[in-house]
C-alpha cells in the first residue's frame, strides 16, 4: 500500500483507486445476504418509479435543517471566530493550508538495466554470427581531408533539446545554448580563424597529409562523484531532506516533482554517440591512412585508459572508425588510471601536487567570487519561487549544472529555462575560470602534468623510443615496441579534459594565454581562452604530419575542433598562413621546454601559494622560491 505525504495530510492512493473502482465498475450480481431486492416483474418496477416519496416542503425542510446543524457544530468546536475573519475582529489569522513538496522530491530515482539474471538469458541461442554473411567485397578508403572541395564541420547536436526561450524570454535566435556549458558542451566546429589562423582543417594546397597524432576527450558523461563547488547530487539531496518544509511556483514549479535522474561518471547514451559518430567522421576523412598498415602488415593500436567512461569512449569510437565487428581490425592499448600507475592519460595520478589541496581547488576562489557576481539577480529572482528553503548562490549555479547534465544525459531540461542569456555567458566564463587556474596555464602543475604525453608525441615523430622517462611516461608499456609502436601513420589516444588542458599548454601554445590571467570580476572583451572551444565533451586534436612541394622537410599543425592554433609562441614556429610549423623545429622547441621543467618540483615539492591573484601564472609552471 503506497502511502505519500504531502504537507499535513497522507494520501493512500491504493485505497482512493479502490474506491474508484467500486463507484465505476458494475455492482455485482450476487446480492449482499441482507440486501433487500424489489421484485422484478415489470408492474412492481414500474410502481416503485412511479410514486414520488417526497414533496417539496420536505426537501426544502431538510436543507434548512441540516445549515443549522452544521452551524451549531461548527461554534461548539471553535467558538464566533469560526464566523469572522481576522481582518475584520483583529482576532488571529486564519489558517492557510499550505502544500509543500513530496517527500520525494529531489531524491534519487534509478531505472537499473539490464536486469541481473535474467530468466531468458540463452546465449547459444542467439549466436552473434550464424555465417552465410553474403557477398563481403571491400572499397577504396575515404579521404574527405585530401579529396572533398570543402570540409564537413560538426555543428548541433541533432539528439538534444534546447528550451523554446530562457529566462528573459527574448532569446536571440543566434543565442546557441549549448555552447555556453564550459567543459559540459558537446564539442563543435570552432569555425575559420576562430583561434587566429585563417585558414582550415582540409589540405593545404600544394600539401599532402601523411600521418595523423589523434587525441579526443571522453564523451558526455554523468556529474563526476566529487566536486569541491557545485555538485549536482549534493543540491539534490538538500532538496530531498528539506522536501518537508519548501514548496516551487512559476517557472520553477517542477521542482515540486522533480527527482534526481543521474547516474556519477559513466558515458550517457549521447555521450556514446558521440564518440561513435566521431570514429565515422574520422574514417571518412583519414581513412586512407590504413594503406600504410596494409603494406607493412601491421595493425593500428590505439589507446585509452580503464576508467568507464574512458574505455567505452574508446570502443564507441573503434565501432564507428572500424564497423563491427572491430576485434582484429586494430589493437585496443588500456593503460591504468589509479595511484601508482605511471600514465600519459592520467598524469595526476603520478603527480601528487596535482591531487593536493589546495592546488586541487584552487580555481574555486575565482568561480565563487564571480558566481556572486553573475548570479545575484538569478539567485533573488528564483528564490523568490521557492519559499521555504534558502537557495544560495552555490545553489543556482548547481542549477544551471544541472541543466547542462540533465540536457546531455536525458535530452532536456526544464532548468535550462530559468536563466537569461546574459547569465549563460557568465556561467560559460565561470567554467573557463575552474579551469584557467586548475587545468591550464593558471595552474601550477599544469606544464608538468602535460609534459609526458608531449614526450611521446616526440618518440613517435622521431620514430626513436623515449631514452628517459622523467615524467608520466610507463616504461613497461613505451619501451615495447608492441605496445606503443614508433612507426604507425596514425594515432589515436583518448584522455580526459583536463589532460587536453594540459597538454596545450605544456605545448607552450602561448596564444590562448595572450590576454593574461583571467579576472574573477568580470568577462574580457578579448577571451582567446574558452573552455567551451578547447575541452568540451569529445573535444578533439588533430596533430597533422603533412609534406608539401612549396615548403622544405615535413610539417605539423595542430587543429583543435576544426580550428587552426596558431603555434608562433613554439620557438622555431614561423608565422605560417595555414598555421604550419616544420617538425624539426617544433620537436627541438619541445625538447628544450621539457628540459627547462622540474617534474620533481612541480609535482613532489610540497611549497604553497595564495589564494586568488597574490600569485598567478600564465605557464602552467609552478613559483620557484616564492
Amino acid at each position: 500500500m503506497a502511502d505519500v505525504e504531502r504537507g499535513q495530510q497522507t494520501y493512500d492512493y491504493d485505497h482512493d483507486d479502490n474506491l474508484e473502482q467500486e463507484a465505476l465498475l458494475p455492482s455485482p450480481s450476487k446480492a449482499e445476504p441482507d440486501t433487500v431486492v424489489p421484485p422484478s416483474s415489470a408492474k412492481s418496477s414500474g410502481a416503485f418509479c412511479s410514486r414520488p416519496r417526497f414533496n417539496l416542503l420536505h426537501v426544502s425542510s431538510a436543507f434548512v435543517a441540516g445549515i443549522l446543524g452544521c452551524a451549531l457544530a461548527q461554534y461548539a468546536i471553535c467558538g464566533p471566530n469560526c464566523f469572522s475573519s481576522s481582518n475584520a475582529t483583529g482576532g488571529p489569522p486564519s489558517r492557510v493550508i499550505e502544500v509543500y513538496a513530496p517527500p520525494y522530491a529531489g531524491s534519487t530515482e534509478v531505472h537499473p538495466f539490464p536486469p541481473t539474471s535474467p530468466t531468458n538469458a540463452f546465449p547459444s541461442l542467439f549466436p552473434t554470427d550464424v555465417g552465410y554473411p553474403g557477398g563481403t567485397p571491400t572499397g577504396a578508403e575515404a579521404a574527405v581531408i585530401a579529396t572533398a572541395p570543402s570540409y564537413p564541420l560538426h555543428t548541433g547536436a541533432a539528439q538534444l533539446v534546447a528550451p523554446a526561450s530562457l529566462g528573459d524570454k527574448n532569446s536571440k535566435s543566434n543565442f546557441d545554448l549549448f555552447k555556453k556549458w564550459g567543459n559540459l558542451s558537446p564539442w563543435y566546429s570552432v569555425g575559420r580563424g576562430a583561434f587566429g589562423v585563417d585558414s582550415g582543417p582540409e589540405t593545404p594546397e600544394t600539401c599532402r597529409i601523411t600521418g595523423l597524432h589523434f587525441l579526443h576527450r571522453h564523451g558526455a558523461r554523468y556529474p563526476t562523484a566529487w566536486a569541491s563547488y557545485g555538485g549536482p547530487a549534493d543540491f539534490a539531496g538538500r532538496l530531498n531532506k528539506a522536501a518537508k518544509d519548501w514548496t516551487a511556483t512559476g517557472d520553477l514549479e517542477f521542482l515540486n516533482e522533480w527527482t534526481y535522474k543521474l547516474g556519477e561518471e559513466v558515458l550517457t547514451p549521447f555521450g556514446r554517440q558521440q564518440l561513435y559518430d566521431l570514429g565515422i567522421s574520422m574514417r571518412l576523412k583519414y581513412g586512407f591512412l590504413l594503406n600504410n598498415f596494409t603494406e607493412t602488415n601491421a595493425l593500428p593500436v590505439f589507446r585509452t585508459e580503464s576508467q568507464d567512461r574512458m574505455l567505452n569512449s574508446a570502443m564507441n569510437f573503434a565501432i564507428g572508425f572500424f564497423g563491427y565487428p572491430f576485434q582484429e581490425q586494430y589493437q585496443q592499448s588500456i593503460t591504468i588510471e589509479a595511484s601508482g600507475f605511471n600514465n600519459t592519460l592520467a598524469p595526476y595520478e603520478t603527480c601528487p601536487n596535482a591531487r593536493r589541496m589546495p592546488f586541487r581547488a584552487r580555481a574555486d576562489w575565482y568561480v565563487e567570487r564571480w558566481a556572486e557576481i553573475y548570479l545575484k539577480d538569478a539567485n533573488a529572482r528564483i528564490q523568490a519561487q521557492i519559499s521555504g528553503y534558502n537557495l544560495t548562490i552555490e545553489d543556482t549555479y548547481v542549477m544551471q549544472q544541472m541543466c547542462a547534465y540533465e540536457t546531455v544525459a536525458l535530452g532536456y531540461s526544464k532548468f535550462c529555462e530559468l536563466f537569461t542569456e546574459e547569465e549563460w555567458d557568465g556561467f560559460d566564463y565561470a567554467l573557463d575560470l575552474a579551469f584557467w587556474y586548475g587545468s591550464a596555464f593558471g595552474a601550477p602543475t599544469a606544464h608538468a602534468q602535460g609534459a609526458g604525453w608531449i614526450q611521446e608525441l616526440i618518440a613517435r615523430l622521431e620514430h626513436k623510443p623515449i631514452a628517459e622517462h622523467r615524467f608520466s611516461t610507463n616504461a613497461t608499456l613505451n619501451d615495447n615496441p608492441i605496445t606503443f609502436p614508433l612507426n604507425q601513420s596514425l594515432y589515436v589516444d583518448a584522455t580526459h579534459e583536463v589532460v587536453v588542458l594540459n597538454i596545450i599548454t605544456a605545448l607552450n601554445l602561448t596564444s590562448f594565454a595572450s590576454e593574461g590571467p583571467l579576472p574573477y570580476t568580470h568577462i574580457p572583451e578579448k577571451r582567446p581562452f574558452k573552455v567551451s572551444e578547447l575541452a568540451p565533451f569529445a573535444t578533439n586534436l588533430q596533430f597533422q604530419i603533412l609534406e608539401c612541394t612549396s615548403t622544405p622537410g615535413q610539417q605539423i599543425r595542430i587543429i583543435i575542433n576544426d580550428g587552426v592554433a596558431p603555434l608562433t609562441g613554439i620557438e622555431g614556429c614561423p608565422e605560417q598562413k595555414d598555421g604550419m610549423c616544420p617538425v624539426d623545429a617544433f620537436v627541438k622547441s619541445q625538447k628544450k621546454l621539457m628540459e627547462n621543467l622540474d617534474w620533481e618540483y612541480d609535482c613532489y615539492t610540497e611549497f604553497d601559494i595564495p589564494d586568488g591573484p597574490g600569485w598567478e601564472t600564465t605557464t602552467g609552471d609552478s613559483p620557484k622560491g616564492f
